[in-house]
């Protein structure tokens, strides 16, 4: 159940952060105005609490690890509202991201 939780905070945290900094450029590039800024700011500092759920103690194994999951996630995000296509060289980084993750974080420790 630890594995289901901390994937689920990861989740939550890749909306929130890739959320907000898009709600931010929205806002910023797309003129769409001061509301989606608001929205974006609130969204990342959202972001930051969810990260703080992890079972894991440890501050830089938590955002070492969350990076892999951002870096897949943005991709993502990208092809889902932006129109974003990746070609199989940001897929592969990706999938390296993400073992990469399963590595940091789940992997069996004595300590």
């Amino acid at each position: 159940m630890t594995i289901l939780r901390s994937t689920a905070l990861f989740l939550a945290a890749a909306v929130l952060e890739i959320g907000g900094a898009w709600l931010v450029w929205q806002g910023t590039r797309e003129h769409r105005g001061w509301a989606w800024i608001g929205a974006g700011v609130i969204a990342l500092g959202a972001y930051g609490f969810v990260a703080t759920l992890q079972d894991d103690a440890n501050f830089g194994r938590i955002l070492a690890a969350y990076g892999g999951v951002f870096v897949a996630g943005s991709l993502v995000w990208g092809m889902a509202l932006d129109g974003y296509r990746p070609d199989r060289y940001d897929v592969t980084g990706a999938l390296i991201c993400l073992v990469g993750v399963a590595v940091i974080m789940y992997a069996p420790r004595t300590t």
